[in-house]
């Protein structure tokens, strides 16, 4: 079992997961309660393993919205951005890193590319990301907030709770035990 900040705040209990574990007590779930990602994310950040309720965010080389997002009381949360899986620009960078770990977000999982990989792995919060680019993105104000998003091919949904360590991410329904 790994150990995992369910939020990045001293105040907060630590809650206890492996992804095989609960990959293990769910490998016959074929209701789409429980989701597996596929591999292919990177870790950045300073949090090797996080978990937490989702927020979702979608948009396109428009990191607006995340940026909002970051900016806001995280509680304990991830932030899953859906960027439509493009590595033309960044949606996270340090600046947003720092952000989000100030403000209580557990984790960041990007279906796109961040930058700034030095201070992302001194940020003090989980990131997941496809890759890195170093070229930013363009401020349009685009995009959805709490909207189901597809990650790879995966249905993820505000509400819903997300693992990650080394070995993976999966997403479920519920908090799971």
């Amino acid at each position: 079992m790994i150990a995992a900040s369910a939020s990045s705040s001293s105040s907060s209990s630590p809650a206890s997961f492996a992804t095989c574990d609960l990959c293990d007590a769910h490998k016959a779930d074929d209701s789409g309660a429980f989701r597996v990602l596929p591999p292919g994310f990177h870790s950045y950040g300073g949090v090797a393993a996080f978990c937490g309720p989702v927020q979702t965010v979608y948009c396109f080389e428009d990191n607006s919205l995340v940026k909002a997002a970051v900016d806001s009381p995280g509680a304990g949360r991830v932030l899953v951005v859906d960027g439509g899986a493009s590595l033309r620009r960044a949606l996270v960078g340090g600046n947003l890193a720092a952000s989000a770990a100030r403000n209580g977000w557990a984790g960041i999982v990007v279906n796109g590319c961040v930058r700034d990989v030095a201070e992302l792995n001194a940020a003090q919060v989980g990131i997941r990301a496809l890759g890195l680019v170093p070229l930013p993105t363009q401020k349009r104000g685009t995009g959805q907030s709490g909207v189901a998003v597809q990650v790879q091919g995966v249905w993820v949904r505000p509400g819903d709770w997300l693992y990650a360590d080394a070995d993976g991410i999966v997403v479920s329904d519920r908090a799971l035990p």
